[in-house]
């Protein structure tokens, strides 16, 4: 994405002309001497059967400027954590693996409970949301980057763009989040594409100008599951467990910082992972994760003020189904240009079902406005429980003696 173009009111930081690898890195080595680098990776342990993790550790083994590497790793038995943790050896500095289903880290979930608290159920935002703690518990980093451990076409340098905005004393970011082109033979990102964009702005349309729309439509790609942090923020914010998460952590940023102090950044020129079915069994699927963003942005709006009622419901289902339409005919005449596969029918059919999940959404939220899920923030977490992140430090450190 070679351009300049300022988007919205976040900083937007572009790939422009060809930038070097071995100047980032070398100045990251400096910055990082004073503002240590935590990597935050969530797994499954289905991922270390794939391609894709050996690629990324290969690239991680040449990165001089990272403090420690936290894996949390989930779905995995006492066996498996153990050639994780094998796998995980190859790196050549310090790396802990959070086994999530082991008994020390179940009995830090059960702690929790007792105290009248609940992390979730198992997913990507207790994964993350644990190894923040621990990390926390760790206090050896002052910045926490996280990316998903599935991405087939990974380079180091997506990782050094991703912390560079954050670590650069000289640039007054909090959180930065990065954005990137899905095209193979053909457009993917149909959420990006097909919800949330057409979804924020009929929210406009519908509610009328609210800051937190203006904010969430000034990223490129709002689902990207990569960013970069200070560790103040794996303190304040509360994060959803569900599908919801990427955009409840966006709304958790905006809610404790100005947006002037967050960014996005073009980390790669493309990006290829694992791609999900439009409805899968199981509640899996875009559908399911369709429901739970709405949901998300819903009660993100509800706090900010916004009254919800049947009436207006129904006019963003209309609002939304027309623009999502338009959004169609858009990207139809893009991938033209750019002599990509494109079929309109397919789009069309996604279209459709992301508005039932909208409307489902709409249904459960006024059925219960509070119940889109949030897990605790470890100031919380803390002040109930004052010994948890000795706990938690302790059961990682004793599994991954």
């Amino acid at each position: 994405m070679a351009d300049f173009y300022q988007t919205g009111i976040i900083v937007t930081l572009h790939r422009l002309g060809r930038p070097s690898l071995e100047r980032i890195e070398s100045e990251m080595v400096e910055f990082s001497k004073h503002r240590p680098i935590a990597l935050v990776l969530p797994a499954l342990y289905t991922e270390f059967q794939a391609p894709a993790l050996q690629g990324i550790i290969d690239e991680l083994k040449k990165v001089k400027y990272v403090n420690e590497v936290v894996l949390t790793l989930g779905r995995a038995t006492d066996e498996e954590f153990k050639k994780a943790k094998e796998f995980m050896a190859q790196i050549p500095y310090e790396v802990k693996i959070i086994h999530n289903e082991g008994a020390r880290i179940k009995e830090i979930y059960a702690t929790l409970e007792r105290n009248g608290l609940w992390a979730g159920e198992d997913g990507k935002g207790r994964s993350a949301w644990i190894a923040y703690g621990y990390t926390l518990a760790n206090a050896r980093s002052d910045v926490i980057a996280l990316h998903d451990c599935d991405i087939v076409t990974y380079s180091r340098e997506m990782l050094a763009r991703l912390c560079y905005p954050v670590v650069n004393p000289n640039i007054d970011v909090v959180f930065c989040k990065g954005f990137y082109s899905r095209v193979t033979d053909r457009m993917h990102g149909r959420v990006t594409r097909l919800l949330i964009t057409p979804l924020t702005r009929a929210l406009q349309k519908v509610v009328g100008f609210h800051p937190f729309l203006v904010f969430l439509d000034s990223f490129r790609y709002p689902l990207a599951g990569e960013f970069c942090m200070i560790t103040d923020l794996a303190r304040v914010n509360r994060i959803p467990w569900d599908w919801g998460l990427e955009v409840g952590v966006l709304a958790e940023v905006f809610r404790n910082y100005s947006p002037q102090r967050v960014c996005q950044v073009d980390i790669a020129d493309n990006y290829e992972h694992k791609h999900q079915p439009i409805a899968g069994n199981g509640g899996k699927g875009l559908v399911k994760m369709c429901v739970d963003i709405s949901k998300s942005i819903f009660r993100t709006l509800a706090a900010g003020g916004i009254v919800f009622s049947d009436g207006l419901f129904k006019s963003l289902e209309v609002t939304y189904l027309r623009l999502a339409e338009d959004t169609i005919v858009k990207y139809e005449a893009d991938a033209a240009i750019n002599g990509l596969v494109f079929d309109r029918h397919e789009e069309a059919k996604a279209v459709e079902a992301f508005a039932n999940a909208i409307k489902e959404g709409a249904s459960t939220f006024m059925e219960n406005p509070m119940g889109t899920p949030l897990i605790p923030n470890w100031n919380r977490v803390t002040s109930a429980i004052p010994g948890i992140l000795a706990m938690l430090k302790k059961a990682v450190d004793e599994d991954n003696k």
